[in-house]
């Protein structure tokens, strides 16, 4: 098995479940589009990925 495979399959095993299940939809959604050869999908859903999060912080209380 490749070592990332390895990785993602211990990685899996140790995170929180509700960050395990986000992970493996995310993987789900990149093995569909890398089958279809959608670069161009992967490089919007990496921005989506970016946005969100950048979106979460800015949604965080801020603490003083």
């Amino acid at each position: 098995m490749d070592i990332l495979a390895e990785q993602l399959d211990t990685k899996l095993r140790h995170w929180r479940p509700d960050i395990a299940k986000q992970v493996r939809q995310y993987v789900r959604e990149l093995i569909d589009l890398a089958d279809h050869e959608a670069i161009e999908a992967i490089d919007v859903m990496r921005s989506r990925s970016v946005e969100q999060e950048v979106l979460d912080m800015l949604d965080e209380p801020k603490t003083r």
